[in-house]
């Protein structure tokens, strides 16, 4: 019997290979053909673009973060005040995370990117944000033991069907080999958006709003954590993650945006 069951194997075989190469094919024609007939355009100025969602001349226009910058709060400054000094924020109201990260200013072009990967299902932008985050955060990624991207209430993630914080942690997980636990931390109780509130409102807001799972307590302990989030404003969402990451016995919490609310000077 398994005499006779060799040859047909080995004639089928040839047949899967052959079958699995044409459906590639198929797929890779399939998707030419849409992008021939549907161009990506620019999610800013409505331009086709080859690639990844941003034409050059907008790309152009996005305001990246370089040094130098506040070492707590990674915010920007105009000029260089020397080494670990800290901005006014930092002394005034140090957050309960350690350092945050951005890779660019909140400016029109970084809300149009945000808004759109956030609300309009624009995934083919996470990638490129995921990078440019990724390289942002190099000095927190170097020895971070975990990715932990801000968690949906349950209820909104069903209305938005992905969490886009997740995404771009998977992006920046690929490119540092630092892995995510996506699972750790949950939205237990659903907010009001953000979006309107004052600095005090968004820190009630937040309040008791996020919890380490009881059972991956043990996960966090003693550990290197990097919030992932994809706009930094008044911090207090993040905070709230980090104050509940801390009460769970994690050795420290940084925080890495792909966009950060710059105060005008």
């Amino acid at each position: 019997m398994d005499a006779d069951a060799a040859p047909t194997r080995s004639i089928a075989a040839p047949f899967r290979a052959a079958w699995t190469a044409g459906r590639q094919i198929v797929t890779h024609v399939a998707k030419l053909a849409l992008d021939i007939a549907l161009p990506t355009l620019c999610v800013s100025c409505r331009e086709p673009v080859d690639g990844e969602g941003v034409c050059a001349a907008c790309w152009s226009r996005l305001s990246f973060i370089e040094r130098p910058y506040c070492p707590r709060l990674g915010i920007p400054f105009v000029y260089d005040p020397g080494p670990d000094m800290l901005s006014m924020e930092a002394i005034a109201s140090p957050p309960a995370y350690m350092r945050a990260r951005a890779a660019v200013r909140y400016d029109d072009v970084a809300r149009t990117l945000v808004h759109a990967l956030k609300y309009q299902d624009r995934t083919d932008l996470a990638p490129a944000m995921g990078r440019w985050m990724a390289r942002a955060g190099g000095e927190l990624l170097d020895g971070a033991d975990m990715l932990v991207p801000v968690p949906l209430h349950w209820r909104r993630a069903w209305r938005r069907r992905y969490n886009q914080s997740g995404a771009l942690a998977q992006i920046i997980s690929r490119q540092s080999g630092v892995k995510v636990r996506a699972e750790v931390l949950r939205r237990v109780r659903a907010t009001e958006q953000q979006i309107g509130l004052s600095r005090a409102q968004r820190a009630t807001n937040v309040q008791g709003a996020f919890q380490v799972s009881p059972d991956r307590q043990s996960e966090i302990q003693g550990r290197r954590i990097i919030l992932v989030d994809d706009v930094l404003t008044s911090g207090a969402t993040l905070d709230a993650c980090a104050r509940a990451l801390l009460r769970a016995k994690a050795a420290q919490v940084d925080v890495l945006v792909f966009a950060r609310v710059v105060e005008a000077r």
